[in-house]
């Protein structure tokens, strides 16, 4: 017996027929919408998150507005501080040239501060008077 050959055994196989259905997708569509949904709003939350963070540290981080504020303070005290200093330096100045150089001031000084005294003065120190203590009353 003889095989008879006819056209269609020697055809090509079709790759897929006609009548076969397309495979379903791996991931149905309703899930990578709510996937799409839920990293849009994560994404949304994070970035939230970090700019409240961001602005937390730029308010009251090391180098925030709150320190900022407070060398600020710290530095009108220190300038007022400053402008006083140099002024008790001037004036202090002034009384330096004023004893090195004016005799009248040189005498201020001398009599003031060392108790000197021109030939009969008499110079009477009143801050070491020991007080009057009173009497203890009397018993009847």
């Amino acid at each position: 017996m003889q095989e008879q050959s006819t056209p269609e055994m020697f055809a090509p196989p079709d790759p897929e027929p006609a009548q076969k259905q397309p495979a379903p997708p791996l991931v149905p569509r309703r899930v990578l919408q709510w996937a799409t949904r839920a990293w849009r709003t994560a994404a949304s939350v994070v970035a939230v998150a970090l700019a409240l963070l961001l602005g937390l540290h730029v308010v009251n981080g090391k180098h925030g507005l709150s320190i900022w504020e407070q060398k600020r303070v710290e530095d009108k005290q220190l300038q007022k501080e400053i402008n006083q200093l140099q002024q008790e330096n001037a004036r202090l100045r002034v009384r330096v040239d004023k004893l090195k150089s004016d005799p009248d001031e040189i005498e201020h000084e001398a009599r003031e501060k060392l108790r000197y005294a021109r030939q009969g003065e008499v110079i009477v120190d009143l801050s070491n008077e020991v007080k009057p203590q009173t009497a203890p009353p009397t018993a009847k």
